[in-house]
């Protein structure tokens, strides 16, 4: 008799290690590794394009949609890859850490490329569309889909995988911290006239760093975890139509891709702009450092009391609460439009609360739309399921910059005009209104879109543990 936490090992029949905590931080330093380079694209990249390689913000934008138009195939074909992998001596999903941690670290390094910056303009957008591709389209995914998918392998208890979605999104917030806090200081200088100019080399370097320790990480990921739950390969033809209608049909799981979409958009908008309302604005990147360190406060902060507030409340309700809070936040301070730096920082700080909660508990909902979805189709379809949300999440990175691209070039803002009176107002608008419709975007979708309350996961959980129970008396 297996205690809680325990299923037979997957790969010699011999009962595998309690589910604890060396798993929650195995699974911490994958997000970590994620983010080191995904959170470097959010934040820095428009910026190192518009102000070192002389690349508009509509065209990056651009570049960003286009894209996602390669994800659609990419992310569903990795999805497939992984729900048909077989079971072998790591688990499932595991090893695909291990085969792709180097290529995604070396792709993320070269779409900093600061010694192209004198060369032909067309040549730099040719190389933008060519590494962020390959970056995000190619390696990610193979990293980012088999990595998502394999929380509902490591444990099948819904208690712990929210524990897993905490200590995931504890990784992101740690990686969002060292990149948020130390980069700003280390890659401006001030020029001749005063202002804070971004330095393509010192990007460059920050970019390196950010690759050989997201490679660290996956490692740490890859040695730590323990894959428990035998996922078997998925067999038979694959039919897009038949994918395609289960999406349609699947009302969880269009709930989950829109809330999530919202939820970037919020995201970030708020940290794009950060590199612009910070430096050109206020001037005062130290602040900026301070806005990253705040947010991960607020996120480490949250997390003691996520996990108690998600089981009284439900995930559905309390991604409500916090993103009306957040949406508040911003109106707020479009209205009382603060000169004071540090001030913007508090109101900063506050309106991470949304994204820090809801990070917090996203990952464990869309293994609570995974479960439905077994209760109602009888199939388990890890990776395809979580190759449609990553494609979703990319949808909500792609839809962020584009909107944040446009409203740059709405507002006139280039390298020639990055500090005329009328841009940074324009600057401090879009800081502040962007994101806060995100939020308010983010309570819609979840009020009227995503059905999965409390009381429905506890039920899915309490039927998928008589199934498994079931399964393991007639084995």
């Amino acid at each position: 008799m297996l205690r809680k936490g325990q299923v037979s090992d997957m790969a010699d029949g011999q009962q595998s290690r309690p589910f604890g905590l060396r798993d929650r931080l195995g699974y911490m330093f994958g997000d970590f590794g994620n983010d080191f380079t995904f959170i470097l694209s959010s934040m820095f990249l428009m910026k190192f394009y518009t102000d070192v390689m002389g690349v508009s913000g509509g065209i990056v934008g651009a570049m960003m949609m286009v894209a996602r138009f390669v994800d659609a195939f990419t992310d569903i074909t990795m999805g497939q890859i992984a729900d048909r992998s077989r079971t072998g001596a790591k688990g499932k999903f595991m090893p695909w850490l291990l085969r792709m941690c180097g290529p995604v670290a070396v792709a993320s390094f070269l779409m900093y490329a600061s010694w192209f910056r004198n060369m032909p303009l067309v040549f730099k957008i040719f190389w933008m569309f060519f590494t962020y591709i390959l970056w995000g389209s190619v390696f990610y995914t193979s990293v980012n889909i088999p990595y998502g998918s394999m929380a509902s392998a490591i444990t099948a208890e819904p208690r712990e995988r929210a524990q897993l979605s905490n200590w995931r999104t504890i990784g992101a917030s740690l990686a969002g911290a060292a990149i948020g806090i130390i980069i700003p200081l280390a890659v401006y200088y001030t020029d001749e006239a005063g202002n804070k100019v971004l330095s393509g080399t010192r990007m460059s370097w920050a970019a390196f760093i950010c690759s050989v320790a997201a490679l660290i990480c996956y490692l740490l990921c890859y040695r730590m975890c323990t894959e428990r739950v035998r996922v078997e390969p998925k067999s038979g033809r694959f039919s897009l139509t038949g994918l395609l209608s289960e999406i349609i049909h699947n009302r969880p799981l269009i709930g989950i891709i829109v809330s999530s979409v919202c939820l970037l958009i919020a995201q970030l908008s708020l940290q794009t702009m950060a590199n612009y309302i910070f430096p050109n604005y206020y001037g005062n990147v130290a602040a900026q450092s301070a806005s990253s360190l705040v947010t991960t406060a607020v996120t480490l902060v949250c997390a003691l009391f996520t996990v108690q507030l998600s089981q009284k409340l439900g995930r559905k309700n309390l991604g409500i609460l916090v993103s009306v809070f957040s949406a508040a936040v911003l109106i707020v301070a479009f209205f009382l439009r603060t000169d004071s730096a540090w001030g913007f920082v508090v109101y900063y700080g506050l309106a991470s609360v949304g994204i820090g909660v809801y990070s917090l508990i996203t990952w464990a909902m869309i293994t609570d739309v995974i479960d439905d979805t077994e209760l109602k189709q009888g199939e388990r379809s890890d990776g395809t399921i979580y190759s449609i949300y990553s494609f979703a999440r990319k949808l909500g990175q792609a839809a962020s910059t584009g909107l944040v691209g446009l409203l740059l070039e709405m507002i006139g803002y280039s390298q020639a005009t990055a500090y005329e009176p009328g841009v940074l107002r324009g600057i401090y608008n879009i800081t502040c209104l962007a994101p806060a419709a995100g939020f308010v975007l983010l309570a819609i979708s979840l009020q009227f879109l995503y059905p999965l309350g409390r009381e429905r996961v506890e039920y899915n959980a309490k039927k998928l543990a008589e199934k498994r129970a079931a399964q393991q008396k007639k084995s």
